[in-house]
């Protein structure tokens, strides 16, 4: 799986590492039991800090899609995932938010708003997610 840091973004590095290394997993790029780069392999590839990937994959860990041991290093979680549990929900729905706001504000409807995420959530689903 091809990483694409963009250093400029307003969004955090370690943030978009995250991200994508869920995209992975979603897309199925990234299947369970896989390693991942060590820590010093990722930061040498990308060229970003060495905490910026460790923050990453303790985030990752945090959450439930990766296991981090001394032997096989960091490797996509081999079995199930977190669920969609009562507390991931809220969080969802607290970071969906200030997206719907913005829709709002930029006159977007609420059909516009679903249909654009049911075309995003079609299009994990068709790369085999």
């Amino acid at each position: 799986m091809l990483l694409n840091i963009d250093l400029q973004s307003e969004t955090p590095i370690y943030t978009q590492l995250v991200h994508q290394i869920i995209e992975g997993i979603a897309r199925k790029q990234l299947l369970p039991g896989e390693p991942l780069p060590s820590v010093r392999s990722m930061a040498a590839d990308l060229g970003i800090n060495l905490h910026t990937v460790n923050k990453a994959y303790n985030l990752l860990k945090q959450d439930g899609f990766v296991q981090i041991n001394r032997k096989q290093g960091v490797v996509i979680h081999p079995d199930a995932f977190p669920a969609a549990d009562e507390q991931y929900m809220l969080r969802l729905q607290e970071q969906m938010r200030p997206l719907i706001a913005e829709a709002i504000c930029r006159g977007m409807t609420s059909e516009q708003f679903k249909e654009m995420g049911d075309q995003v959530f079609a299009q994990f689903k068709d790369s085999g997610g």
